[in-house]
């Protein structure tokens, strides 16, 4: 699977969209710190967050008896710079509705 699979597989799931997004709106967190916002068990959390390091969106470094996650740029950008490059398609379809739609309206 590629990097860019990987990525929207592991971002397809509510639960670890919702973690990537925890922590890119906060900062670094400790995984404790995730768990409660998400409503699902310590390790249920754990194997979100496994995913979410192999596709390389969060990184994780110890503090002690912690380990504290953070969203890897690195990772997000690779889907940014997927979706900008489709950027043309988009706005040429909406063009080429509103188009459509002012016609209808005449």
């Amino acid at each position: 699977m590629t990097p860019l699979l990987k990525s929207f597989a592991a971002l397809s799931d509510g639960t670890r969209m919702s973690i990537v997004d925890q922590l890119i709106t906060q900062g670094e967190l400790p995984a404790g710190d995730l768990a409660p916002g998400a409503g699902i068990s310590a390790p249920a959390i754990s194997r979100h967050l496994k995913v979410l390091r192999e596709a390389g969106l969060v990184s994780q470094r110890v503090d002690g008896t912690k380990r504290m996650y953070s969203a890897r740029p690195e990772g997000l950008r690779m889907i940014a710079e997927w979706t900008h490059s489709r950027r043309a398609f988009w706005e040429g379809s909406l063009d080429r509705l509103e188009a459509s739609l002012m016609e209808d309206g005449e």
